[in-house]
């Protein structure tokens, strides 16, 4: 590799919708020293969005794939490109499904193969959780390497040995923290453009997905309700239960109180109109919206799937899933409008800080090859 020419590592990231995961590395991917270090990014073509255009503009080059799915169509077309591109790095998020691209890593000599993991089991999602729990025997098979995004999933995936002896990397769900200060004129704009000045604003960001529970969401917000008739539910986010979270809003009789805004690029748009978060998820990896939302100054409401890690403010209550919707409510009302302040556990997640490190990371190992 010239002196001048940076290294390419290819991004395996899945089904890209708005989601998490490809939030995280595409804000990597911003703040990393691009002069080192390149990043190109395979996706797989069902996905529900676009490349970034600022990404693309920085230098990334975007694969589309068939969805992992159809396994041998993927295993072929991704053989093909890692081969044409001759990868030193090849870094997967698929959690334990990397176990496909890493084995097509492997198999094409690729000699750095990351295992990342973002998520844990949870819920009744039994037939999922089960199929989880049988990859993740196979999770270090062709991986040379272990990334995680907090401590729960290291463990879960690799195992307390691995993790203790400081074989996981914390890559952290870190953030731009100019991004999504509180602005007072976006808070302004975005109240005026919905029509939501003077209104009370429960806010949720994250994919309409079983794990985000957006069914105890509705529940605690017909509480909030009772006690402030004309709060508004808003939520950020599209995923595979649209269409039955919108039936149920008509079924309670309570769309004129909610606003469902849709996936979007730009999320730090919404963060400062809100009065307060929920984020009742049933499991969580980390959670990069309880992280983006204190960063912004919000009251936030989690549920105990999220780990400590994501607490960097006083800012947050946890109710359990066991608690009832009744006092979810309560105290959602209790910390609304609370002015909060980061803890110096937020330095962990300056995207400038972790994006360094991560850069030295890489490097090192390439250094090693």
């Amino acid at each position: 590799m010239g002196a001048n020419i940076p290294i390419r590592i290819a991004h395996i990231i899945g089904k890209m919708w708005a989601g998490g995961v490809e939030a995280v590395v595409f804000n990597y991917y911003r703040a990393i020293d691009k002069s080192k270090i390149q990043f190109d990014f395979f996706y797989d073509a069902d996905s529900t969005v676009e490349p970034p255009a600022d990404i693309i503009s920085m230098g990334a080059k975007f694969y589309k794939l068939p969805p992992y799915q159809n396994v041998g169509a993927y295993i072929k077309e991704l053989k093909c490109r890692l081969r044409e591109n001759h990868y030193i790095i090849v870094h997967s998020h698929l959690n334990t499904l990397s176990i496909i691209p890493l084995f097509v890593a492997w198999k094409v000599g690729v000699p750095i193969r990351i295992a990342h993991n973002h998520s844990v089991p949870g819920g009744i999602e039994w037939k999922r959780n089960v199929l989880k729990e049988i990859l993740r025997c196979f999770a270090k098979v062709f991986s040379t390497d272990f990334f995680s995004c907090s401590e729960k999933t290291g463990r879960w995936m690799f195992g307390n040995k691995n993790f203790e002896s400081g074989n996981v990397y914390l890559m952290k769900n870190a953030v731009d923290f100019a991004r999504f200060r509180f602005d007072m004129n976006k808070r302004t704009k975005m109240r005026m453009d919905y029509n939501l000045n003077g209104r009370f604003v429960v806010g949720h960001v994250g994919r309409l997905t079983y794990a985000k529970n957006h069914k105890l969401l509705l529940e605690i917000f017909i509480e909030i309700l009772k006690k402030d008739k004309n709060a508004i539910l808003f939520l950020v986010g599209d995923g595979e239960l649209k269409e039955a979270i919108t039936n149920e809003i008509k079924n309670l009789k309570i769309e004129h109180n909610v606003v469902m805004a849709g996936q979007t690029n730009t999320p730090e748009m919404y963060y400062s109109l809100f009065d307060v978060m929920i984020i009742p998820s049933v499991f969580e990896g980390l959670s990069l919206t309880t992280i983006e939302a204190q960063v912004n100054g919000r009251p936030t409401l989690i549920s105990e799937a999220i780990p400590d890690e994501a607490i960097i403010s006083d800012g947050v209550v946890r109710c359990s899933l066991n608690d009832g919707a009744t006092l979810w409510a309560e105290k959602c009302m209790e910390i609304a409008y609370k002015k909060i302040e980061l803890s110096e556990k937020c330095n962990d997640y300056s995207i400038d800080r972790q994006a360094k490190r991560l850069c030295k990371w890489y490097l090192k190992k390439f250094d090693k090859e």
